[in-house]
């Protein structure tokens, strides 16, 4: 999911929508899916993904909150809700799936609504400056104690160095944002800023690159 602006990226997203599963799921299915494991959303939940792309996340968290639970998704971009929608229909879920297209830094949901909160790969798409808004929004329309999970592409550890690749990729999202448009991002203190009480970190990588997971509770 890209943020609301500048437009270009939205257009972006709609273009690729089609396509997206080809580009990108290969690479981050793996990461995701231990993300959607540890934040383990149980039957009769209610459930949020913020950036659903093109549904697959939506299909697990549908199957584990079961016809008791429900499950809302927000993307910013149209192609891809097209695409969702389809993909759930086929599996007979979108009775009990809404899915909307707007901004995360202003969810349109009623505070203390939801049991979990997921977002995998999309925090890090925001400018750093949005981050806090996004996850604010997210402590609001979480239910005290409901869980939030966060699957990104994360800065290097204290000591470690950055691989030849992550270093390029930094240098591409610097120059070519429109190309590049996320970057590494330290989850965990933008999750501790916004007031959430980290309960799990998950350090895993893609192609050399780190990538955190962090599971984290409301207050």
């Amino acid at each position: 999911m890209s943020k609301a602006t500048p437009a270009t990226n939205q257009s972006f997203y709609d273009r690729i929508s089609h396509a997206y599963d080809l580009i990108s799921d290969a690479g981050e299915r793996k990461a995701r899916e231990r993300g959607e494991q540890a934040l383990d959303v149980q039957a009769g939940e209610h459930v949020l993904e913020i950036g659903f792309g093109t549904g697959n996340t939506m299909l697990h968290l549908a199957e584990a909150a079961g016809e008791s639970g429900s499950v809302a998704g927000i993307d910013v971009s149209t192609g891809m809700q097209e695409v969702a929608t389809k993909k759930l229909a086929a599996k007979g879920y979108a009775d009990r799936i809404d899915l909307c297209v707007g901004d995360a830094r202003q969810l349109p949901f009623e505070d203390d609504r939801f049991d979990a909160v997921f977002a995998s790969f999309t925090l890090e798409l925001f400018p750093l400056d949005d981050i806090p808004a996004v996850l604010a929004e997210v402590a609001r329309v979480l239910k005290p104690g409901g869980r939030l999970g966060v699957v990104s592409m994360a800065t290097v550890l204290e000591g470690e160095k950055s691989s030849s690749l992550e270093k390029t990729y930094i240098w591409m999202h610097q120059h070519f944002p429109h190309i590049v448009d996320c970057q590494p991002i330290d989850v965990v203190h933008f999750v501790e800023e916004a007031g959430l009480n980290i309960q799990q970190k998950i350090e895993m990588e893609i192609w050399t690159m780190p990538v955190r997971c962090v599971i984290a509770t409301a207050s």
